[in-house]
C-alpha cells in the first residue's frame, strides 16, 4: 500500500496473531497485534490505526462489543472480523456492530489480504477525497479538496520525493537537494521561505492541518495524503 495503513490485529491465539502479522508486513502493512480489547488503549502505535483485524471469541471485552466501540469512536475506521461463528444470525449481529468484512475461520490467508487492500484502497479514497492533494508531475498542477494551484519544478521535485520516501520523511540535506539546481546554493533562510510558500499553496488547495513538519535535528515529514500522476 502506497501510505502504509496501519493495522490493529486483535487475537488471543499467539500462533495465529504473529503468522497474520508477519503476512502483512511481507505485503506492505504495518501491523501491530494485541491479546484482548484491553491491550489496546495500552499499546504505544506509531500512527491512528486504519483497520482492526479483531476475533469474536476475546478474553474480556468480546469482538462484537470492541467492534462496536471502535466504530462510534471511529467511524471511519476499517474493521474486519474473523471467527469460527459462520451461522446468518452471527454475521448479521457482526456487520450490526460495524464490521466492513465478516470472515469465517480458518481465514485463507491470501483471502484475508485481498479483504484489507481492497478496504485499505477505499479508506486510502476516501481521505484523498476529504483531505489528500494530486501532483500532475507533467502539468506542474497541484489539486486537493477545494481547488488546484501551480507549483514551480523544485517544489513538484520535492513532492514527489517526500511521496517516495519512507514515512514520507526526508532529512534536511534531501529537502535541500531537491530545492536547489545545481548552479544554486540554497540558505537555510531561503529554504524556511521556499517550504512556507509550498505550504501556503497546499493550504490554498483545501487541505488543513500541518503539512510539512520540521523534524529537530533531522529533517522534514510530509503529513498529508499525497499521489502523483
Amino acid at each position: 500500500m502506497s501510505d502504509r495503513l496501519l493495522t490493529v490485529v486483535v487475537e488471543d491465539n499467539d500462533a495465529l496473531r504473529d503468522a497474520t502479522l508477519e503476512m502483512l508486513e511481507q505485503n506492505g502493512f504495518r501491523a501491530v497485534g494485541v491479546v484482548c480489547a484491553e491491550e489496546i488503549d495500552d499499546t504505544p502505535l506509531p500512527q491512528p490505526p486504519d483497520i482492526y483485524v479483531i476475533d469474536l471469541n476475546l478474553p474480556g471485552e468480546d469482538g462484537l462489543s470492541l467492534a462496536a466501540r471502535l466504530r462510534q469512536s471511529q467511524p471511519e475506521v476499517g474493521i474486519v472480523i474473523t471467527t469460527a461463528r459462520t451461522l446468518l444470525d452471527d454475521r448479521l449481529k457482526g456487520y450490526e456492530s460495524g464490521a466492513d468484512i465478516y470472515l469465517p475461520k480458518p481465514v485463507d490467508p491470501k483471502e484475508l489480504l485481498l479483504a484489507l487492500r481492497a478496504l485499505g484502497q477505499r479508506l486510502i479514497n476516501a481521505t484523498f477525497g476529504r483531505q489528500g492533494l494530486v501532483l500532475d508531475k507533467h502539468t506542474l498542477v497541484l489539486k486537493g479538496p477545494v481547488q488546484q494551484c501551480g507549483v514551480s519544478e523544485s517544489e513538484a521535485r520535492l513532492l514527489l520525493a517526500f511521496a517516495s520516501a519512507r514515512d514520507k520523511t526526508l532529512e534536511r540535506w534531501q529537502v535541500f537537494s531537491q530545492l536547489s539546481p545545481e548552479s544554486e546554493v540554497v540558505s537555510q533562510g531561503s529554504l524556511q521561505v521556499r517550504l512556507s510558500r509550498l505550504r501556503k499553496k497546499i493550504q490554498t488547495c483545501g487541505c488543513e492541518g500541518e503539512s510539512i513538519k520540521a523534524i529537530r535535528n533531522s529533517g522534514y515529514r510530509f503529513c498529508l495524503p499525497i499521489q502523483i500522476v
